[in-house]
């Protein structure tokens, strides 16, 4: 059996739920419990996750806009699994080389090398893309 996209269906959760580009914090809460409300169903229908991506989508475009305070880079995502791990820069010096490289990748002297990154990855059993600028 092949599932079809149901276009009239897709047409009647948009006009239900009503998509749209978020400018207020209001419009992102009420956006925010759909998607919710979406991801605790078992299974979706093809529409219903059509939604559900236009829906991520918007959020991510609002809170990209609206919260760049948070933004994470690189150096704080390592430190934050740092700190999570109670780890002081002399527990990475195995791991990225030399205490001067640690140091100056900490006081943002130096960015995280390609090879750092995997090593770092692999240390944390996290994804590599973590230590990577985008």
């Amino acid at each position: 059996m092949t599932l079809t996209f149901n276009p009239d269906i897709y047409s009647q959760l948009l006009s239900q739920h009503q998509p749209r580009i978020i400018k207020t914090e209001e419009e992102n809460e009420n956006f925010l419990e759909i998607v919710e409300e979406l991801l605790s169903r078992s299974h979706l229908t093809l529409e219903e996750d059509a939604l559900l991506e236009l829906l991520v989508k918007l959020i991510k475009d609002f809170e990209d806009k609206h919260y760049q305070l948070n933004v994470s880079t690189p150096r704080s995502r390592l430190k934050h699994l740092m700190e999570a791990r109670s780890l002081e820069q002399a527990d990475l010096v195995e791991i990225l080389g030399s205490s001067e490289i640690v140091a100056k990748i900490m006081n943002s002297e130096l960015e995280i090398t390609k090879n750092q990154a995997e090593a770092l990855g692999k240390f944390f059993h996290v994804n590599t893309s973590l230590f990577v600028l985008e």
